[in-house]
């Protein structure tokens, strides 16, 4: 244990999810080639990068040699050398001409060292958080509440757009937006760090807004109307008819400007299936805008893509999403109302316990054997069948009552 301790303690903290999916492509390696030399499956490697799962142990320093970034090699300055007049000679040969060695200063002088001062107190030294070129009295630390603010204003808004483009549905979209952020408020020591805390929150609101449980509810089970403009509703039309995940990868790519590595690490897809993905978009997209079809070079298609799509998230009116307190707000009172529900659930749990341990049997009791036919037994006894003469008597003496007491009298013959 002591082992496994200080080796996991010497490997150096992973970069996120996203980066050590760029820093795996930027070496050229595939995933069953990361995957053979850490000794893990391709499927390990993927959860690794998308954050489902971290490596441990001889793994994860494995997996962090593999993918760290190679140093920087500084480039050596050779130092020209220095020639001397006797060599120049010996090169030039017998008769050339020899420049001559040009005149260096003199050395000047050393001046005689002054009396030894008193030595002053050193400057305090700068602290860690303090920047270089900043004072420590005039530095202020900028509060998580700040920090969420700031990344608030200036994502939010947009990112009701894009979502709007993903979805078609204003409603939707700026709860998918509050929703990110309400989580991202949540985890905002891990959203804090992270390396795009923007994309962070851009993908979950994506994953909010796809989920098809959305169908089921009433409000979101059908789209809003489309544009009146024909330019722009044949586009919207356009992007609905995609499947879920060439949509998300059309607008990242040509909506939100990403590379295509960055594409496919937020769509949990290889790079080849992402780009296979934009091209088969692209070409359903072009069948409804001719002036798309008609472009020179992917390039250009992608720029007037964009504009487009940006033009059509511009002119629709979108709701505005609540104020970034008020989300702040909203965020921990569910995580206060499902940590009582969480402690209200484990209480009762225990409470049933208890009941069980206290009504349930201290002894073991043996159970009762099924029924079972049991052969031999004679059948029970009762009145034989009547004969003929019995019944013939028994009519008789129902027949004949006599005068007096009632009373049957016999008659025999």
């Amino acid at each position: 244990m002591t082992r496994s301790t200080t080796d996991e303690a010497a490997v150096p903290p992973l970069p996120s999810p996203k980066e050590r999916r760029r820093l795996r492509e930027a070496k050229s390696l595939s995933e069953e080639e990361v995957a053979a030399a850490v000794g893990v499956t391709r499927a390990t490697v993927r959860s690794w990068e998308t954050g489902r799962a971290s490596p441990r142990g001889r793994k994860r320093a494995l997996y962090a040699k593999l993918i760290a970034p190679e140093p920087a090699v500084k480039p050596e300055v050779v130092k020209p050398p220095v020639v001397t007049a006797e060599a120049a000679a010996v090169v030039a040969g017998p008769g050339a001409a020899v420049p001559a060695a040009p005149d260096l200063p003199e050395a000047p002088p050393v001046p005689e060292a002054p009396p030894a001062a008193p030595p002053a107190d050193p400057p305090p030294a700068p602290s860690s958080d303090t920047p270089s070129g900043a004072e420590a009295p005039d530095e202020r630390r900028v509060s998580p509440a700040e920090a969420f603010d700031e990344l608030y204003a200036r994502t939010a808004p947009g990112l009701v757009r894009q979502t709007y483009l993903l979805t078609g549905r204003r409603a939707l979209a700026r709860e998918s937006v509050e929703r990110a952020f309400e989580l991202a408020w949540q985890r905002w020591p891990e959203v804090a760090v992270d390396r795009d805390p923007a994309g962070w929150v851009r993908a979950a609101a994506y994953e909010y807004a796809m989920s098809p449980w959305h169908r089921l509810r009433r409000t979101h089970r059908h789209p809003d109307a489309p544009p009146t403009e024909p330019g722009k509703r044949a586009l919207f039309d356009a992007l609905l008819d995609l499947p879920p995940a060439y949509r998300r990868t059309l607008l990242l790519y040509d909506g939100v400007g990403l590379d295509l590595p960055e594409t496919a690490a937020e769509t949990e897809a290889s790079t080849p299936a992402a780009a296979g993905r934009l091209m088969t978009a692209r070409a359903a997209v072009a069948e409804r805008l001719p002036e798309l079809a008609d472009a020179d070079s992917p390039a250009e298609q992608s720029a007037l893509l964009q504009d487009r799509l940006g033009g059509l998230a511009r002119a629709e009116h979108v709701p505005v999403p609540q104020p970034a307190r008020a989300v702040r707000t909203g965020s921990e009172n569910k995580a206060r109302l499902w940590t009582r529900a969480a402690v209200g659930g484990v209480a009762l749990l225990i409470a049933v316990t208890g009941l069980t341990l206290h009504t349930a049997p201290t002894h073991y009791e043996q159970p009762i054997s099924p029924p079972e036919r049991v052969g031999g037994v004679p059948p029970r006894g009762g009145p034989q069948k009547l004969t003929a003469q019995d019944l013939k008597l028994q009519k008789s003496l129902r027949e004949h009552l006599s005068h007096g007491p009632e009373r049957l009298v016999p008659q025999l013959e």
